[in-house]
């Protein structure tokens, strides 16, 4: 569930003076490692500045942050606190996605690769993977509930990137998603290694979740007026009809076909 600490994190993040301590390398787009104090509190974050993001084939140019916002909201509106608290500020290079940093507990275990033909007790099966030119295995995820909320979360903000680096479960057993750019597209975009429960029905959980975030998405409900700030009309509309197509069905979606269900690479 979310933090109690949620809205001072949030004052944090908007209000403190950001210091930037170093960069990210790996990450496609410029990621900031900072540090952000305000009042007696300090606390490391992740800063992307709009001014460092990669241009996108299928997503206009300079939305990136605003996408990582709206999913943080979103994750609010759910109750199950599963992003970090985020907030659109300006920064040393300009306007941009602020994130708290979440230290990550090493000893996790949320993927795996078996040479079993099934996946065993506490996972779920994704699919076969390439292990080297001669060699398969199927790779496998944590069967928690935890995991689970994340993949009902990815079907609502059409998660096109969830890869296994962009989970990041931490100490006391909670679970946080990060790099929401890639996301909120009109056209379903879901990509996730998070396919065990496809085609299953949707925990009670879930279906009241999404109950409540129907009637949330309303014209003229906060929410509705927050994402209106952050998306397109045209991508406050998709959303409300995937909570609305998920209620219907009642079920995880499954991979469409179209495209490669799978982001590359994976981790």
């Amino acid at each position: 569930m979310s933090s109690p600490e949620s809205p001072r994190d949030i004052e944090l993040l908007a209000r403190g003076e950001l210091t930037v301590r170093g960069r990210v390398r790996e990450a496609s787009n410029a990621v900031l490692y900072c540090s952000v104090a305000h009042e007696g509190r300090e606390a490391a974050c992740v800063y992307k500045p709009v001014a460092g993001e990669q241009p996108l084939w299928d997503f206009p140019d300079g939305t990136l942050a605003q996408r990582e916002v709206a999913a943080y909201e979103i994750s609010e509106a759910t109750g199950w606190g599963l992003v970090p608290p985020t907030v659109l500020r300006d920064g040393p290079y300009g306007e941009g996605m602020v994130q708290l940093w979440i230290e990550a507990d090493p000893g996790a275990q949320l993927l795996a690769l078996t040479e079993d033909e099934e996946a065993g007790e506490g996972w779920k099966a994704v699919g076969p993977a390439q292990v080297d030119e001669d060699r398969t295995a199927l790779l496998v995820h944590a069967d928690t509930p935890e995991l689970r909320r994340l993949a009902v979360l990815d079907a609502v903000i059409n998660n096109g990137d969830r890869k296994g680096g962009h989970l990041l479960p931490a100490p006391g057993g909670r679970l946080y998603g990060i790099d929401h750019g890639v996301t909120f597209h009109v056209d379903d975009k879901l990509r996730t290694l998070l396919w065990g429960w496809a085609g299953e029905e949707l925990p009670a959980e879930a279906v009241g979740v999404l109950d409540a975030l129907d009637r949330s998405l309303g014209p003229g409900a906060p929410l509705a007026t927050r994402l209106a700030e952050l998306l397109t009309g045209a991508e406050v509309a998709a959303v409300r009809a995937r909570v609305e197509a998920l209620r219907a069905t009642g079920r995880h979606p499954e991979p469409s076909g179209r495209w490669p269900a799978i982001p590359w690479p994976p981790v």
